[in-house]
């Protein structure tokens, strides 16, 4: 392990020290009231949300536009990513165009140089998080904060999560809220951080890039191809993470469903650098 960063001191975000421990403790009952309708709705619940709303609209298009989307798509994968409670799309997409500009330095907001545990969940909870000043979101995201859908999103994040417990309490009670709302965020919590840390520190590194990232084939199943993250690291713009037809990535094959919709254009592949990530900081 490479040399340890000591942590910010401006002390605990109790703001998510609260609401993580809140969800996690909600999702408990998930242990004692299994049934095949609740395990539906947990799986459907964290396909859309992982894959359609983090890992394609969160990362691959907001992040680091690897393809390019009618509005109404992106507003829509946009509003599923909202449903991981990973903060609102301005935030999520900062704190990853931050970590792409200074990787594994001490302005890296989950560098795993200070551990697995802070890389994980640790600077969820330490600190400012992303809890990303106006300054800050002007120099990172200037794309969304300029654009009045995103605006409407930020504004309103936590309302499609209601609305979607709604329904599941309508289907199937207290529940199928816990299975589907509850115990789905945690495990969508998890699995994406696992990109942070796992992926920064177990693997296979066939590009070698300035940085500890790998391809953790373990990760990218748990997140629908994310975990190819060497290659991401190598290939950041690409569209595509799993460049071996070993690497399973669904959420290129969802793209290249788009594409044959004619819902995505100008999908950008291995060899279109920079990032929007650097370009950002330029």
């Amino acid at each position: 392990m490479q040399n340890v960063l000591t942590l910010p001191a401006k002390g605990a975000n109790w703001k998510n020290v609260v609401s993580l421990s809140a969800v996690h403790l909600l999702a408990i009952p998930a242990f004692f009231t299994f049934s095949w309708p609740n395990f539906a709705a947990f799986i459907i619940a964290y396909w859309v949300v992982g894959s359609l709303g983090v890992g394609l609209g969160y990362h691959r298009l907001l992040t680091h536009r690897s393809f390019k989307a009618p509005k109404w798509l992106e507003y829509t994968l946009t509003v599923l990513g909202t449903m991981a409670m990973q903060d609102s799309p301005d935030k999520w997409v900062a704190t990853h165009r931050i970590h792409h500009a200074h990787v594994e330095t001490e302005n890296d907001p989950h560098s795993t140089r200070s551990g697995f545990w802070w890389a994980q969940i640790g600077w969820t909870l330490w600190g400012t998080a992303q809890d990303h000043d106006e300054k800050t979101l002007k120099k990172y995201v200037p794309d969304l904060l300029k654009d009045k859908g995103h605006e409407l999103i930020t504004r309103f994040y936590l309302l499609p999560n209601i609305i979607l417990a709604a329904l599941f309490f309508a289907l199937g009670g207290w529940q199928m809220v816990v299975w589907g709302i509850f115990a789905r965020t945690v495990v969508c919590w998890h699995t994406t951080w696992f990109v942070n840390s796992l992926s920064h520190i177990y693997g296979s590194r066939p590009h070698s890039t300035n940085d500890a990232s790998t391809n953790n084939w373990f990760v990218a199943i748990l997140t629908f191809g994310e975990g190819w993250h060497n290659n991401h690291h190598a290939f950041p713009t690409s569209a595509r993470h799993g460049t071996q037809w070993y690497q399973f990535d669904m959420n290129w094959i969802t793209i290249r469903i788009f594409e044959r919709l004619g819902w995505a254009k100008n999908i950008k592949t291995i060899g279109i650098e920079p990032s929007i990530a650097l370009e950002q900081t330029a």
